[in-house]
This record gives structure tokens, sequence and C-alpha cells, in this order.
């Protein structure tokens, strides 16, 4: 369960350095609509981030551990896809790749569900 509070705190890192990188060298550069864009990704990012460190801490307490190991698995991916596209959609300009944000949010989704299943 080290593997999800390690993963975690790397999202957070990067969370912090994302949104850090949004506030201070995008504000300028990108448009309101864009960085309203930007943000929100960072603020899945945080939460989830957040949430893979809280699974690995409470991993230890549940039967089900392979369970909260994959719900964790799902969060981290639905940064990657939720939080990334984003990123790269507020950065480029190319809305095509909105597309993949709705799977970045199924996949935050399943991996909630999966904790729910895990806890009970």
């Amino acid at each position: 369960m080290q593997t999800l509070v390690v993963l975690g705190s790397i999202m957070m890192f990067l969370a912090v350095a994302l949104g850090a990188f949004g506030a201070h060298a995008l504000k300028r550069k990108l448009s309101a609509d864009m960085i309203k864009i930007y943000e929100t990704g960072v603020q899945y990012h945080i939460a989830h981030g957040l949430g893979l460190i809280l699974l690995g801490l409470i991993a230890d307490r549940l039967e089900q551990s392979s369970l909260i190991m994959a719900a964790g698995w799902l969060l981290f991916a639905g940064i990657l896809l939720f939080s990334g596209s984003l990123y790269a959609l507020s950065i480029t300009g190319v809305r095509k790749l909105g597309a993949i944000t709705p799977l970045g949010g199924v996949t935050f989704l399943a991996g909630w569900v999966m904790v729910m299943i895990a806890v009970l």
C-alpha cells in the first residue's frame, strides 16, 4: 500500500507544480476560458492525488486491499486522462482533446465505486 502513498505524493507534487505554473506562467498567455479549464484540471488532480494517499493509508485496514489497490490505479488513470486532457486542451487550444476528459471522469467514478465495494 506504500505504492499508493508514494504515487499520491508524486501526484500532489505535480499538482502543486502545475498549479503554480498555471498561475504564474500561463495566466498572461491563455484566455480566461482556457485558464478556467486548466484550473479544473488542477482541482481534480489535487482531489484525486489526496485520494490516492488516503487509499494507501486505509488499505492495510481492509480485507479487500486488492480492490483498494485497483481503485488507486483507476484514480491514477483518471488523473492522467481527465486532468491531463484538460491541461493539454487549455495549452494547445485543440478542442478535440476534450473528448478524452469524460473517459477520465468515468475512470474516477469506477475507482470510487470500487472503494465503496471494498469497504462494504
